[in-house]
C-alpha cells in the first residue's frame, strides 16, 4: 500500500510531478511547468501517495478554510488505480476541512470518475436534490 503524506510543494521533485501528470494525460499542466509549480505552491494542502520513492498519486485543495474548499487535481498513476489510493488521498486532503460546508470539484465526464466521486459522497450538480444549484465555469 502506498504511503500517504501531506507535503509542501517545495519538497516535491518537479520531474516526478510532471511525470505523474503526464502518466494520466494531463498535458495542459505539463506544457507549463512554472504554472504547475505556482498552482501547487498556492494550494492550501498538497497530499501525495508514494510507493517507496515513486510518486504514484497526488491531490490538492484550495480553500478559505471557512466556507469552501475546492478538491483539485486528484491523480493516481494508471498502474496504481483501483487500489484505494485515490480514496486515501481525498480522505486525507478533506480531513483538514471538517468545518467547511461546501466541498467542490470539477472533472470531466468520464463515467469511472463519476462513480468514484459519488462513492465519496459527491453529487453531480444536475442531480443534487438539496435545492436548486447552478454551476458556472469559465476556462480562459
Amino acid at each position: 500500500m502506498a504511503t500517504i503524506a501531506t507535503v509542501q510543494a517545495a519538497d516535491l521533485s518537479m520531474a516526478d510531478v510532471l511525470d505523474l501528470y503526464a502518466s494520466v494525460g494531463w498535458l495542459a499542466y505539463t506544457k507549463d511547468p512554472e504554472n504547475l509549480l505556482a498552482a501547487l505552491s498556492g494550494s492550501s494542502i498538497v497530499v501525495t501517495a508514494r510507493e517507496g520513492k515513486a510518486l504514484v498519486g497526488l491531490a490538492r485543495v484550495i480553500s478559505d478554510n471557512a466556507s469552501i474548499c475546492y478538491l483539485q487535481d486528484i491523480l493516481v498513476r494508471p498502474g496504481h488505480q483501483r487500489e484505494g489510493i485515490g480514496r486515501a488521498l481525498v480522505s486525507t486532503a478533506l480531513g483538514y476541512y471538517p468545518q467547511v460546508r461546501q466541498k467542490v470539484l470539477l472533472t470531466d465526464d468520464e463515467p469511472g470518475q463519476k462513480a468514484f466521486y459519488e462513492s465519496l459522497g459527491y453529487t453531480q450538480a444536475t442531480e443534487f436534490d438539496g435545492g436548486a444549484v447552478r454551476a458556472f465555469l469559465r476556462f480562459d
